[in-house]
């Protein structure tokens, strides 16, 4: 039996729009009827030409004030080289009082991009994921205990004391897109998080076995730990239109090796600019027909995804918060509920 409930989000897209624009859109999503908005914390975008990377934390207190029932968070934030996890704590905890039951701390591994400029040594997966793995034990220790002492690996404190805690649990969703990670979040976690747009053989053969075998050893009950997707969409009426936005995110189809290194926007862009549309496009469900595209997204949702962030690419977000709402998400609900009185949920 499914107690996750089925969730449609918003993914503000911060390395594309300036914050006060960005909370524009996040206002439209609610009123929309989308029923989460999640934001990156980047210091450096993918595209330095029109580039932007807004403060993610200080982003959320200001959507949060404009907004009442919105669920928001970070997916995702590294909460282990430019955020201390005390911080990250501390942090979340304000958030958390601010807007109790609508704060999610979304964390990952990180890139080079946006650690090695401040001088970080990059490390490599193994240590990100050991430091990923302490920060967010300690993290969760610090909204239960005071006068914490802690000797770790990587991290140190002397007997902190988070003075404003979350009133409401603040539930801690890991990102992750290789099984490592997506397994300690089904062990650890609130949610894991992941994005779309891969061979689907990655999902079903890698990263779903991998959550499961996570759950068990934490000996959770399926169904109870959220499975958040960002899920990389160019829906139009102009076909065109849909796949000339995804030029905005080409780098997204970069692969791991030609990213690799890669600590400039100045050259992430040049990387992404030289990708034929075909590939730029190649991440994304581009179409302009509402039932073909439910199908494909349905396609997740029977993966066994309950939560589905939007990502849109395009410039004109208020458009497609409009068509999106109105020619798609109503649809999609439909087909949801169709699909979980079948499964019995």
């Amino acid at each position: 039996m499914t107690t996750v409930p089925f969730r449609i989000g918003y993914k503000a897209s911060s390395e594309q729009f300036a914050p006060k624009r960005l909370l524009d859109y996040g206002v439209l999503a609610e009123q929309a009827g989308f029923e989460s908005v999640f934001i990156s914390d980047h210091l450096q975008p993918w595209k330095h030409t029109d580039g932007h990377a807004p403060a993610a934390i200080a982003w959320l207190g200001a959507l949060g004030a404009k907004t009442e029932r919105i669920v928001m968070g970070t997916s995702v934030l590294t909460p282990t080289f430019r955020h201390h996890p005390a911080m990250v704590a501390q942090a979340f905890g304000t958030l958390g009082q601010l807007f109790p039951g609508r704060v999610i701390l979304g964390v990952g591994t990180g890139e080079s991009l946006n650690e090695a400029p401040l001088g970080f040594e990059w490390p490599d997966i193994k240590e990100r994921f050991a430091r990923l793995k302490e920060a967010v034990l300690l993290i969760e220790r610090l909204w239960k205990e005071e006068r914490v002492t802690h000797e770790g690996e990587y991290y140190r404190t002397d007997s902190v004391t988070i003075y404003d805690r979350p009133e409401v649990k603040v539930p801690i969703y890991i990102g992750a897109s290789g099984p490592a990670a997506t397994r300690l979040g089904g062990r650890i976690a609130d949610g894991w998080i992941t994005t779309s747009g891969k061979a689907p053989s990655l999902y079903t053969d890698n990263l779903l076995p991998a959550f499961q075998e996570g759950l068990e050893k934490g000996e959770r009950v399926p169904g109870t730990v959220d499975t958040l997707i960002e899920m990389k969409v160019s829906f139009d009426t102009d076909r065109q239109r849909a796949m000339e936005d995804t030029r905005n995110w080409a780098a997204l189809a970069l692969s791991p090796d030609e990213k690799m290194g890669v600590e400039d926007p100045r050259e992430m862009e040049r990387l992404a600019d030289q990708l034929p549309l075909e590939r730029a496009a190649s991440r994304w469900i581009v179409s302009t027909d509402p039932d073909e595209h439910v199908g494909r997204v349905m396609d997740y949702v029977r993966m066994g995804f309950r939560h589905l962030v939007f990502h849109a690419p395009g410039n004109d977000q208020a458009r497609f918060l409009e068509l999106y709402g109105s020619e798609v998400v109503p649809r999609l609900r439909a087909a949801v509920a169709e699909f979980d009185a079948a499964q019995g949920a």
